[in-house]
């Protein structure tokens, strides 16, 4: 039986510069060995740029768009508009950047997506289609508080996808994936620490009782998935590539310079997780 591959993508906002200078160094050398490539949050954007075949799309997206005044705003959301101004910034890469849906869906692979429902805080994943790609991809990128509105799927209120699922690297192995490779949007040696998102959340999100629980348990789920790709199953390979710790972009970043270089460190980890894959054996990650 042929082995099943998967790549995963973390998100991450800004800091997904990373997995962007990654997949375009993957486009450049025609590397996608993938039988599913599943993506939540902004790493859901890089997985389609990658599935559409669009070198330096969210290059652009990174350090054209998202450093537009008013794109991310902290001005604005004093004065109760979005800190992050999605509906923008979709409004104008849909025409500007528009997606190749025919290249996404003609090939043969397995591409989801992964949301919060609000109601439960449960993940959950869809495969998109032409039609409902982009709604899907907005909706996987709603940051609880930062981006104030909330959008439905299937008549269900959903948010961020890396709320409930911030690494969905079990997602791949639950669907039968044995060699997966993980793109990360922080160094190995983080882990992430209970924080005051949960404190907020209370008061924010009262109505939406399980995005709060979602958020409350988001640092375990996070550092659940760090275990398992450091200790997979038997039988299970983790290609693990994460920025270095010198990395600097973080989740709002809006200096170009940063940006820029990390999407070269970006493309070297590329060159380098094609040379893991190709010439690794189970746990190799180590």
């Amino acid at each position: 039986m042929k082995e099943k591959t998967a790549l995963v993508i973390e998100g991450g906002a800004m800091r997904g510069i990373f997995s962007a200078g990654i997949m375009d160094q993957f486009l450049e050398d025609g590397f996608n060995p993938f039988d599913m490539v599943i993506g939540v949050s902004a790493g859901s954007i890089n997985a389609a740029a990658f599935l559409g075949e669009h070198k330096e799309r969210n290059f652009k997206v990174y350090t054209k768009y998202s450093l537009h005044p008013g794109y991310i705003s902290l001005r604005n959301f004093i004065k109760g508009k979005h800190f992050i101004d999605l509906d923008w910034l979709w409004k104008v890469t849909e025409k500007d950047l528009p997606i190749n849906t025919d290249l996404i869906f003609n090939k043969k692979i397995d591409f989801e997506i992964g949301f919060t429902r609000n109601e439960t805080g449960e993940a959950f994943f869809l495969n998109p289609n032409a039609q409902n790609l982009s709604h899907y991809l907005k909706a996987s990128c709603t940051i609880p508080l930062f981006y104030r509105n909330f959008l439905k799927i299937n008549d269900e209120v959903v948010s961020d996808g890396g709320v409930a699922a911030p690494i969905p690297v079990e997602r791949a192995y639950e669907k039968g994936a044995t060699r997966i490779m993980v793109l990360r949007s922080r160094p190995k040696s983080y882990r992430m620490k209970n924080g005051l998102e949960f404190k907020i959340a209370k008061f924010v999100f009262s109505k939406h009782k399980g995005l709060i629980k979602a958020i409350k348990n988001r640092f375990n789920v996070y550092n659940k998935s760090i275990d398992f790709i450091h200790n997979p199953p038997e039988g299970v390979e983790l290609i693990e590539i994460c920025p270095p710790e010198h990395f600097k972009t973080s989740r709002f970043t809006q200096d170009y310079q940063t940006l820029i270089d990390d999407y070269k460190i970006g493309k070297e980890m590329g060159k380098i997780a094609i040379e893991r894959f190709n010439h690794s054996n189970t746990n190799s990650y180590k």
